[in-house]
């Protein structure tokens, strides 16, 4: 398999960058973003300024992922981190989340994180789910039916967390 290469994103990646969440979010399936998605609202739900970090993941030269991260919190909070991920449709399967998780946990390691919390893994999106126990992340609950899915309907959304 080709090297996928994580980056930070640069203003150019923007048109790529929001085809993939256009994608994610019309799906219904993974996060809890109005639909439809204007390209202004996205970029201002998805594009991180510092402490805060996004990235894209590239295979063969194409944007196929993306990825943010941050403090999950201000202040008291700001020592746990948090992150979210998109894969594009044609890309999943490769290696593409794996390869953006693992930077993702490398990166809150280098910035002096003590953890990281995903805030709403849905129940349902049982491919992130394994990803991230793969990694090392723990359900530490579920809010019961906290997400419409549009094709499962109420599901639980997971709070997650890996220390670090």
């Amino acid at each position: 398999m080709t090297d996928i290469a994580v980056r930070a994103f640069a203003d150019g990646d923007w048109p790529a960058v929001f085809a993939i969440i256009d994608e994610v979010v019309r799906e219904g399936e993974t996060y809890a973003y109005p639909t439809p998605l204007s390209a202004a609202e996205a970029r201002a739900l998805w594009i991180e300024r510092p402490p805060g970090l996004t990235v894209v993941a590239e295979l063969d030269g194409r944007i196929v992922g993306t990825a943010k991260m941050r403090p999950n919190r201000p202040g008291p909070g700001d020592h746990i981190g948090t992150a979210s991920f998109m894969v594009a449709g044609d890309a999943r399967g490769a290696g593409v989340g794996r390869r953006l998780a693992d930077w993702v946990v490398d990166w809150h390691r280098r910035e002096g994180f003590a953890g990281i919390q995903f805030n709403a893994v849905v129940a349902s999106n049982e491919p992130a789910v394994r990803l991230w126990r793969s990694v090392g992340f723990e359900i530490v609950g579920t809010v019961p039916g906290a997400f419409r899915s549009a094709r499962h309907g109420r599901v639980g959304l997971h709070v997650m967390f890996l220390p670090l």
